[in-house]
């Protein structure tokens, strides 16, 4: 863990440097780490929002995109142009949610909350072309962390106890529509197994929307450390389980 993201480190927040992010950042752009460091360390998410309906952005990447705004961090279209004596003969466009434009240079930034895994292929290959046209200096990647990923279960069940949902009818008030796909397997589950009902829809819930094929920390490790963006220097952060709240 880095000394130059204190309030991550001290909270349990993954983190990882790559291809002398470490370096680059420190050196040349100190207002970046003070930044993330102020800007994530005091997140929090309640538990309410990981299990409440509706489709969109969730609650904490808005959150996270209003207090980057209020620094300075704004969503960019790069747009790099091919020129052949002076005739445009080929252009290409990468937008990137949050980038700092800073005295030496500029820093881009993609959170990947909850998105398919591929996604973090398109994020690194950008982050690659971008820094070989010397458009960014570095990289930055957000995604949920171990412990995060992890303890989805023990925190939604948790949840499901303590409002007593112990039926699909108890799920509505929280704008939670279970598939019948959903349905059915928890059903399965309690006719199977003797489950509770808590415990069999927690099971089905975690694994649907915060299943091993969307964006959390072991798949962006396991595609950064086979190479994907390389060489561009990278910046990895993973949200612990600990900025849950009740």
């Amino acid at each position: 863990m880095s000394e130059l993201l204190p309030g991550l480190g001290s909270l349990g927040f993954e983190v990882e440097f790559h291809s002398h992010a470490e370096a680059i950042l420190s050196i040349d752009f100190p207002e970046v780490l003070v930044e993330l460091d102020q800007t994530l360390s005091t997140i929090k998410i309640p538990i309410d929002s990981l299990v409440r309906g509706g489709g969109g952005e969730h609650e904490l990447t808005q959150e996270l995109r209003r207090r980057l705004a209020t620094r300075l961090w704004h969503k960019h279209n790069f747009e790099i142009k091919k020129l052949i004596d002076g005739i445009e003969r080929e252009s290409i466009s990468h937008e990137v949610d949050h980038v700092r434009s800073c005295e030496n240079g500029k820093v881009a930034l993609e959170i990947e909350w909850n998105n398919k895994d591929p996604f973090f292929d398109r994020d690194l290959e950008n982050f690659k072309r971008l820094h070989a046209e010397a458009a960014i200096s570095v990289g930055i990647i957000l995604t949920r962390g171990t412990s995060l990923q992890n303890g989805l279960r023990s925190k939604i069940l948790e949840f499901a106890r303590s409002r007593k949902i112990k039926s699909f009818n108890d799920l509505v008030p929280f704008g939670i529509s279970p598939t019948a796909r959903q349905e059915s397997l928890v059903t399965s589950r309690l006719a199977r197994n003797g489950d509770v009902f808590a415990e069999a829809w927690a099971d089905v819930f975690v694994s649907d929307k915060f299943g091993q094929a969307t964006t959390h920390w072991r798949k962006l490790e396991e595609r950064v450390h086979r190479g994907v963006g390389n060489p561009c220097p990278l910046l990895l952060i993973g949200i612990p389980l600990g900025v849950v709240t009740p």
